[in-house]
């Protein structure tokens, strides 16, 4: 599995959006974002993941980022997911799995003795450089995007 570090130069990537559209990194060129990674849609820990994001939404952007949620679910599933708890977030679809192997968020997983392959919950920080400044590995949901949002800061 790829390790993404601080200081690494961040992974390209094109994905489809809820709502019809696409981010890419390119389309983020010279402004930092946000790229948060979560295990499945519409679960408590990722519903209350994209919640904590959307509250802060309008900080992020103050500050001039975006922060976008990665999942490996279809845009149809996004967009529902988006509707029922008015996420504000980007929200991209990277189901066929490119995205989420290329920042090594892609792995084993252990839940009640059963082994599987999952999406890690992992947050990455990245400047308008494309340089990764902070990375956030097996996240805590509570208080996590307030923690994100204080190290944009000091960008």
């Amino acid at each position: 599995m790829t390790e993404i570090t601080e200081g690494a130069k961040a992974p390209s990537f094109d994905m489809e959006t809820a709502g019809g559209g696409r981010v890419s990194a390119a389309s983020l060129a010279g402004r930092p974002y946000v790229l948060y990674f979560y295990p499945k849609a519409d679960t408590p820990g990722c519903t209350t993941e994209g919640q904590d994001f959307s509250a802060l939404v309008d900080d992020f952007a103050a500050a001039g980022a975006t922060v976008i949620g990665v999942s490996r679910d279809p845009v149809k599933k996004l967009d529902r997911f988006r509707e029922k708890h008015a996420l504000t977030v980007v929200l991209a679809s990277d189901e066929p799995g490119d995205v989420t192997a290329a920042w090594g968020v892609w792995g084993e997983k252990k839940l009640y003795g059963r082994t599987y392959m999952g999406v890690e919950r992992a947050t990455f920080l990245v400047d308008g450089e494309g340089v990764v400044r902070r990375a956030w590995r097996k996240v805590s949901v509570k208080g996590h995007a307030a923690e994100v949002l204080a190290a944009l800061r000091t960008l």
